[in-house]
């Protein structure tokens, strides 16, 4: 009579994921184009260069904007000088009374009023004749209005300074704007202009990503779309790397694809050292909830004939075989879906067990990590005929 390790089926914790296929994507993109147009002068960049943001990418030729510059400066200092201003006087400290066309004029006011008041004077003693008061008085009318004028041509050259300083920085932007700089922190994917390219505005110069971090792309089909949430933890695995890089959903796209009926969503992975790239093909795990009751038990107590899985479950001494569907599988444990229910007894090594009476070693629970080796071991001799039963933290084993 074969002798068999016993193992009671209860609900275990489980980490219930989500399987999406993506790619991973830069986190920034952006092509750099020209502000101004003109012949690029210098370029220093290449295909993969690292740059720091504000770096230099390209140099136009400067020399007619340089030009530009010093002309604006030139009509500036032409305008300051008309109202006794300096280019680098505030115009707010301008007292317009100062002015000299205003003192000459308002002197000019002066000098009639007082001329007209002598005749005012005059006139009462008899010795000027109406006419001549009335030609002083027009006098004073004339000088008054050419006063006034002269105070709105100051207003008017005051704004013709206003026009010609922001027609200097106009200029000395564009010369600025001939230094092509980068947005970002990030990697040259391409120079679309060598030297001696002539670039129009908004021309293509360089295109430039930044990937750390670097985001994960994928897709879950419909029925789990409820099921996914911002921060939700993920392991995406790239080919070639044996261990799988975990980050968190960060983005969820707000409405299904119509085509597929799938659901997109991104996550960051950090990349400090540049190594992984965008457009690499990787699959996700996406734990939408880390600990769901499911039934599960050792991949050793199962076994598989014709496609249809079984293990054996003891009943009043007696094992029979029972076939029983599976779901998922996570180290050494499958999930139970179907066969089975909690508080069965299974055979924890499927090799070991004939049907019939069978004699009872250990009874056995899913528990502690340092008692699955002996269970293992105990059970070697027999040879496996569902697979050895691993040690792992997420699937310890308790003797009892």
């Amino acid at each position: 009579m074969p002798k068999v390790d016993v193992l009671e089926v209860a609900v275990q914790p489980w980490r219930r994921t989500v399987r999406a296929q993506g790619s991973l994507a830069a986190d920034e993109y952006s092509v750099v184009g020209a502000k101004v147009p003109g012949r690029i002068a210098e370029s220093h960049i290449e295909l993969g260069d690292s740059v720091k943001s504000g770096s230099t990418l390209a140099r136009m030729d400067q020399s007619d904007l340089e030009t530009r510059v010093a002309q604006a400066e030139a009509t500036l200092a032409q305008a300051c000088a008309a109202v006794g201003l300096k280019p680098t006087d505030s115009t707010d400290k301008l007292n317009k009374e100062n002015s000299p066309p205003v003192r000459q004029e308002k002197a000019m006011l002066e000098d009639a009023r007082g001329q007209l008041q002598r005749a005012l004077q005059l006139r009462q003693q008899g010795a000027i004749t109406q006419a001549e008061t009335d030609q002083l008085q027009a006098a004073v009318d004339v000088a008054d209005a050419r006063y006034a004028s002269s105070l709105n041509a100051v207003e008017e050259r005051l704004a013709t300074i206003a026009l010609r300083r922001a027609e200097l920085d106009f200029a000395r932007q564009q010369l600025a704007d001939a230094t092509v700089t980068a947005p970002f922190d990030g990697l040259i994917q391409q120079r679309h202009a060598a030297p001696g390219t002539y670039v129009a505005v908004g021309q293509p110069v360089a295109t430039l990503v930044r990937i750390d971090p670097v985001r994960f792309r994928g897709q879950v089909p419909e029925r789990f779309a409820l099921q996914l949430q911002v921060g939700q933890s993920v392991e995406v695995q790239l080919e070639g790397e044996a261990q799988p890089r975990v980050g968190r959903i960060s983005r969820i796209s707000p409405e299904l694809d119509q085509q597929t009926r799938s659901l997109t969503f991104e996550a960051d992975l950090p990349n400090p050292d540049n190594r992984l790239r965008a457009g690499l093909f990787a699959i996700a795990d996406v734990v939408v909830n880390p600990e769901s009751p499911v039934l599960a038990v050792p991949r050793s107590s199962i076994t598989e004939f014709a496609g249809v899985e079984r293990v054996w479950k003891l009943v009043d001494g007696e094992v029979s075989e029972v076939a029983v569907r599976t779901g998922q599988l996570q180290g050494t444990l499958v999930e139970i879906l179907d066969g089975i229910k909690s508080g069965d007894e299974i055979v924890v090594q499927a090799g070991t067990a004939r049907a019939g009476k069978v004699d009872v070693g250990k009874r056995v629970t899913l528990d502690l990590p340092q008692k699955l080796q002996a269970i293992r071991n105990d059970s070697a001799n027999a040879g496996p005929a569902g697979g050895d039963v691993e040690e792992t933290d997420a699937t310890p084993v308790r003797s009892e």
